[in-house]
């Protein structure tokens, strides 16, 4: 659904999207710089929502988020392609890896984030894009943070907030796969496109009716 929103987009626009350049920033990363920036005075989160290019924003506004990467994990094939994920069958997710200083920005808020940027009651993909590939979960990688999620994922279900349970996995993680560099930042170097396919996902309707209040950014 992601490519045909896309396709749909290009032959509208006739030519006229232009690709924004970014400058280089923390989600612009290499695979090298990645690893460095995670030291003792940092630590990862490993979070699934759908769509990666949705995935980012959020968490790249936070202070204390010093780098996000969209990629693949959770499946069996080792280095698999976006076209290989995204047609099912690898066992993969479209994914977030986070680096962030736990000082300025806690693990609890990160899950309080990721709660307000999916369904969480949907266990066969999220919003237009379907299939196991674009399930949501918390990849988690020590026991502590199993703990967290476990505790966050439990207030939410006794919130009452929405009517259905939640299913989002908690899971150990495995290896993380960069994603290919055209989808790093997305949103930034594709703004038409990305915002032509965010507003077709019927993603913003369904978090501005769950999380009105709460819901500050997008």
């Amino acid at each position: 659904m992601k490519r045909l929103a896309i396709l749909v987009l290009t032959l509208l626009a006739a030519g006229l999207v232009t690709v924004v350049a970014a400058d280089k920033k923390d989600g612009d990363m290499t695979e090298k710089e990645r690893t460095a920036a995670v030291s003792a005075n940092t630590e990862l989160a490993i979070f699934a929502g759908g769509c990666f290019w949705c995935m980012e924003p959020p968490f790249e506004k936070l202070p204390g988020v010093l780098a996000v990467t969209s990629g693949y994990t959770g499946g069996q094939q080792s280095h698999p392609t976006y076209h290989q994920v995204s047609a099912g069958g690898t066992g993969h997710a479209e994914a977030i890896e986070i680096v962030f200083d736990p000082v300025q920005v806690s693990y609890p808020q990160l899950l309080e984030i990721l709660w307000m940027n999916i369904d969480p009651t949907d266990g066969s993909g999220q919003f237009v894009d379907r299939g196991n590939q674009y399930r949501s979960a918390v990849f988690y990688l020590n026991e502590e943070q199993r703990l967290l999620a476990e505790t966050s994922k439990q207030a939410l279900d006794k919130s009452g907030r929405f009517d259905k349970p939640i299913v989002t996995e908690i899971v150990p993680a495995s290896t993380f796969y960069p994603a290919e560099e055209y989808h790093q930042d997305y949103y930034k170097k594709n703004p038409l496109r990305y915002k032509f396919y965010r507003y077709n996902s019927g993603r913003d309707r369904f978090l501005d009716e769950e999380w009105s209040e709460e819901r500050k950014d997008k």
